[in-house]
Parts: structure tokens; sequence; C-alpha cells
């Protein structure tokens, strides 16, 4: 079923979509115990709860009873300012950011016929945000409508390329958050590199990057206000073209819709409201998927709600809902200066992320639209040696370069000393602490590439990755889980906090997926939620705990190889040892799987041992690898992909060679990253992500072009 048509009976044409749960049981029939007034009306009340509660809320000590005696007393200059100057005005910007997200995510939802669709899913609050730091970080202060615009152009570039690459929604669920998670990744990988680098000129944006609604007084709720009246009025004014949008393009072609205007129209209008949130409180996360799903569960309750003339305005209300209720269950436990350090973006991302698992565990599965290997050209056997011979070489020259480049230049005949022990002090001294980055950052790599390969093979999806499975976003909350516990923990307690995080992630991904058989586009999209939802929690441990520590903590989870020592290399190693021949002797089972379900059964193979087996081995070298080199992102999949366009799409082939692009890769974003800038450094994960998001949108637009014919 259709996101629009959630509540009716039109037809759908995308097989894989996502059926919304029918609170009733029976999906054919509606209750008539609720009018449409009944709906808004209990909806409303509670809301105005929420809002009496939040009003309540803050630093100072005026409380509810004090408000009370307010309205017989009237209040004194102090609290009046209070009241005016902080709490009205955050009120304000959280009732202004629901609306705008509750109403442009049903409309996304409605025009992408998907109800994964989103400001957050289509990459558009990843857009305002980078514009918004971008600026930031040379020092450039510019009034608020200068940021909404910024912010606007920043995300309608975004949503353009994701929706392009994914067909407007047509190709499907999952590849929707695929191109969405991919651009996200790149721009928030940009992002962050400007935080560390430029971390005087964007004190603060770190926890406003997570969506926060405090406000210094109501000066941009004021401003924002009527753009965001203007941009609701418009959505409703596309109402009955949406209506007949969802009955599908050819029926609403019939009767008078111009589809591709009506498309174009909604979607600008959206991002105008996603950039107005943005520019007021910074990237809320998940609001615009949560209000409106929570919307159509209620619309569903009544006869007619599912019209977008009743259905946006009941999103709108529920996403202020969503925002203010997740802004009061901040403060409850961590009382008003809790509430001042903890974005509220956290909490509602945490909802979002459930939501997303929800809808993935409904999904239909419908098998990747393009097979992993599909397209790979043959190879003969003296072409792929010689391809490897050739690898082999950059690895080694990779590894050379590794150890002479840095802050502090070597030669080899430096190197040479070092070995037979006749160095000096402070070549040894460098090479004490290089070599072991050199060999995390070549052995992670490889560990990233297997990973990958298995994870594409198993999902039959190239566009897969080791870090959908939520490993990665699972690492990194365990291991800013030690960082802040223990600040001064060994680099070996760190890894193991990192590893259980990464294991226990994948467990509940692999729990959460098995229902009803182990279908690969589930995996990646319950992988997604949870990764989200480690995402969140992560940002509100750092912000809880070390909020002026942040530039440490980032560069952890961008992946680095700082402070590696040999401790972490043997993490990998003995990985690797025991993953890699498990690879190879079942290099026939990962050519079955990849092609489709009946083949692999038909021979005896039974499909979900199989998936469970490779899948855990991937989440075991994935976390080896988080270890050594931190959360690095597109190594698991670029260096799978590149590997099959080398070698043809045997697996006998491409996991030895997906072993040693990885190496490559990761090796040379880690040297660059030490050089460039020397002695200041980057993170080599955004190295990483910044030349492997290119080729990601490479992938998918190629793919969608296979698709369209």
């Amino acid at each position: 079923m259709s996101a629009s048509a959630a509540g009716s009976s039109s037809d759908v044409d995308d097989p894989a979509a996502i059926a919304l749960p029918d609170p009733t049981g029976q999906p054919h029939r509606v209750r008539r115990s609720l009018g449409m007034v009944g709906v808004y009306t209990l909806t409303g009340a509670l809301v105005a709860l929420l809002c009496a509660v939040h009003v309540t809320q803050g630093t100072s000590d005026l409380g509810a009873f004090d408000l009370l005696m307010a309205l017989f007393t009237g209040l004194d200059d102090t609290d009046a300012a209070v009241l005016v100057a902080s709490r009205l005005p955050r009120l304000g910007a959280g009732v202004i950011v629901g609306v705008v997200l509750g109403a442009a995510g049903s409309a996304l939802q409605s025009v992408a016929r998907n109800p994964l669709a989103s400001p957050d899913t289509l990459g558009v609050n990843a857009g305002g945000y980078f514009a918004v730091v971008a600026v930031a970080a040379f020092g450039l202060v510019v009034p608020l409508p200068v940021a909404w615009t910024l912010a606007f152009l920043g995300g309608l570039a975004a949503a353009a390329l994701v929706l392009t690459l994914s067909r407007a929604g047509a190709a499907g669920p999952t590849r929707l958050v695929l191109a969405g998670s991919a651009i996200t990744l790149a721009l928030s990988s940009v992002t962050s590199l400007l935080l560390i680098l430029r971390a005087q000129e964007t004190t603060g944006l770190f926890a406003w990057g997570a969506g926060s609604i405090v406000q210094s007084g109501a000066e941009n709720v004021l401003r924002i206000a009527p753009v965001a009246l203007v941009g609701v009025a418009l959505l409703l004014l596309y109402s009955r073209r949406l209506d007949l949008l969802a009955l599908g393009d050819d029926a609403a072609r019939v009767l008078g819709v111009d589809v591709r205007r009506t498309r174009a129209g909604v979607i600008v209008v959206a991002v105008l409201l996603a950039a107005s949130a943005v520019s007021v409180a910074g990237p809320i996360g998940f609001v615009g998927l949560a209000a409106p799903v929570i919307a159509r569960l209620l619309a569903r309750l009544v006869p007619g709600m599912h019209h977008h003339a009743a259905l946006i305005p009941l999103a709108a209300l529920t996403g202020v809902g969503v925002v203010i209720g997740a802004d009061v269950l901040i403060r409850i436990p961590m009382g008003g200066q809790g509430g001042v350090l903890v974005p509220t973006g956290v909490v509602t991302s945490i909802l979002g992320a459930i939501i997303l698992v929800v809808l993935a565990r409904r999904l239909r599965d419908s098998g990747s639209p393009v097979a992993a290997g599909i397209g790979a050209r043959l190879r003969t056997v003296r072409w792929a040696w010689g391809v490897a011979g050739v690898l082999l070489v950059c690895v080694v020259a990779a590894a050379v370069a590794g150890v002479l480049l840095g802050d502090h230049k070597l030669l080899l005949g430096d190197v040479a000393n070092w070995l037979s022990g006749q160095s000096g002090r402070v070549v040894t001294a460098v090479m004490t602490e290089r070599v072991p980055r050199v060999l995390v950052a070549l052995l992670g790599g490889a560990a990233l590439a297997v990973a990958g390969t298995m994870v594409q093979a198993v999902a039959r999806n190239p566009l897969a990755d080791p870090g959908l499975l939520g490993i990665t976003g699972g690492a990194s909350f365990g291991a800013v889980i030690v960082l802040s516990l223990v600040p001064v923990a060994a680099t070996w307690f760190v890894s193991v906090g990192a590893g259980l995080g990464a294991l226990v992630a994948f467990g509940l991904v692999y729990a959460l997926s098995a229902r009803g058989g182990l279908h690969s586009d589930r995996v990646v999209l319950v992988g997604v939620g949870v990764s989200a939802g480690a995402t969140a929690l992560t940002t509100l441990v750092i912000i809880a705990t070390s909020p002026y520590n942040v530039a440490y903590a980032l560069t952890w989870m961008s992946g680095t190889t700082y402070g590696r020592t040999t401790a972490n290399v043997w993490v990998v190693v003995i990985a690797l040892v025991l993953v890699v021949p498990l690879a190879f002797a079942g290099r026939r089972e990962l050519d079955l799987v990849t092609l489709d379900d009946d083949a692999p059964r038909v021979l005896g193979l039974r499909l979900s041992r199989v998936r469970l087996v490779f899948l855990t081995a991937a989440a075991l070298l994935t976390a080896a690898a988080v270890t050594a080199v931190g959360p690095i992102g597109f190594v698991g999949l670029v260096a799978p992909h590149a590997a099959r366009a080398l070698v043809g799409a045997r697996h006998v082939r491409v996991i030895g060679i997906a072993a040693l692009l990885g190496a490559v890769l990761v090796s040379l974003a880690d040297t660059a990253g030490r050089t460039v800038i020397a002695p200041a450094q980057v993170p080599a994960g955004l190295l990483v992500a910044l030349l492997g998001a290119p080729y990601f949108v490479w992938l998918l637009w190629r793919a969608r072009g296979r698709e369209a014919t």
C-alpha cells in the first residue's frame, strides 16, 4: 500500500511498498466511533496539555503553581522576562518546527508514494545543516533570512539528487533510503570535517546539528512564522492534486493533473518548510517521518481523513506533539539545565528510528532490483592474477608511503636503521607510533572490504554496506560510552567497548529482521533504523557527558587511526584469520545467494542459515575493523563493487581483490590525512567518504538507468 493511499483501496504501483499497520485489525473497514472533529479534538487536547507542561519547565524557579497564580496576581518583572525571553520562544520554536516538518513529511511521502520519505531520508536536513555550518566555519555571521536561504538551497539540492537517483521513490523504499543515507553520509562527513578543522568558529553547532529548539529570544520564531504559514497554505492548495496523484500517475493525468509539475511544486514547498525548521532549530531528526505515520494511523479511524486537505493539518498538529513531547521528555529526568544541553532532536531521532524499524518489519520482500554482480564483465584467470599482482604492489607502495610520510618525514635509511635497532630517539618514537597506524589502516580496510563483499552477496544489493547493518553505529556508541565514562581508558578498553556495541547492534538487527524469513530489503531498512538510533544515542552521550570535548569524539566517530597500538593490530589479524578462510570456503554459497532465493533452495541450501552465517561473519569483521580504524564508511561499498568490475562476479576472485582494494583505499586516506595539513590531521574516514560518495552516486545512477530499461 502506498503511503499516500493509506486508508483507501486505490491500486499501488510499487510492489515493495510498506503497508502501514491497521490498528483496527480490519483493513477494509473503518471505525465510525470517532468523527473528524473528534480526532482533531483529541489530538489538539493532547498537544495543548504537552504545551502547558512544557511552559512550566526550565532552569528558573518559575513553576506551574507560579504560572497558575499569575493568572490572578500577575508576574513580577523577573518572572515575566523568563517567560517572554526564554520559555515562550522555545515553545514557539517547537510548535513551528513540528508544524512545518509534519506537513512537509506528509507531502513528501505522498509525492514519493513511500512512507519512508521524509526530510531526513531525502537528505534535506543534512543539506541544510551543511550549508549553515559551511558559512559559520569561515567566520561569517549572517542574518536569519540569509541562513534560511542557504539551508533551503542546500536541502533542495540534496533532495533533488536523492529523488533523481531513486527515480522519485518509484524504485522502492530500499533504494530511496540507500540513496538518502549515502548523500546524508557524504554531507555529514564534510560537515564533520568543518566542525573539526574550524572548532572555534563552529562552537555549539554540534549540539545544534542534532536539533535544538532552545532560543534566546522570540526574533527568529517571529520571522519564520509567516514563512511556515505560507508554506503550509501552499501545500493545502495542492491537496486535491495530491489526492488524485495517489491513484497513480496515469489516472492522475487522465483527470487533468500535471504530474511532473505537481511533484516539483510540492517538493519545493516541502523543502522550503524543512529549511525553515533547520534555520530555527537545526536538523531535528525524523519528525517528518514519525508525525505523518502517526497521522495516517489516526486518519484510518475516520472515513475521509485520508484526503490531504484533512491529513496535512493533522500531520502538522501531530508534529507539534512529537517535538514538544520530546522536549518535555528530555527535561523530566535531566532537569532544566539538561534540557538546555541535550538537543530535542536526539529523542525525535530515536522515535523515528523505532518507527522506521516497525515499517521495515512489515516490508513485503521483492528481492533486490539489481543483484550484486549483475553486469560484471567476464575475466580470464590470467587477467585476475595480473590485477592481484598490481594491487599487491599498490599495497606495498601504500605501506611504504604510510611509514615515510606524516608530520615528520622519514627516509628509507631511517626505516632500515629502525629495523636493525640503530635508529635515533626521534626516529624510534615516530616509527613506534606510526607503524601500528599503517598496519591497522591496511588490515582494517581489508576487513571492511571482505565484510562488504559478504553483505552485498547476502543482501543481493551492490549498494549495501556493513554500516547499513547498524554495526558501525553500534560500535561508535560502545566506544563513546567508554570514552565518556573513562576518559583515560586504554586503547584496548575502548576497542572492547566498540566491539561489544557492534555485536549488540547486529544482534538487534538480525532479531528484528528475522520475522517471516531473513529478507534482504528488510535487513537493510532495519539496519538503517538501528544505525540512526545508535547515532542519536551516541550524540546524547557526547553532549551529556563531554559537551566541551566534542572535537575528540567527532574525530573518533569519523574514523581515525590516531593512537592505535599493536593490540589493535592483533584484533584485526585474528578476525581476518578466522573469517577470510570461511569466506573462501563458502564462495560457492555466496555465488548462489547472490542470484535469487530459488536457486540455493533447489540445490539444497538452507537460505536463512547461510545468510545468518555470512552476516555474523561480516559483523565480526566489521566490529574488529571499527575497533582499529573507527566507523569508516563506504569501504565496504566501494571495494567489492570495484573488485567485481575488475575480475568478474565470482567470489573466489572478488574476496581477495576487494581485500587488497580496501587496504589501499584506507591506507592512502590515512596517509593523506596525516600529511596534507600536518601537524593537524584529517580523519581517514572523512577522506574515504569524500571519495566514496561520488562513486556511490555513480553506482546509483547506473542502477537507475538499468532499472528504467
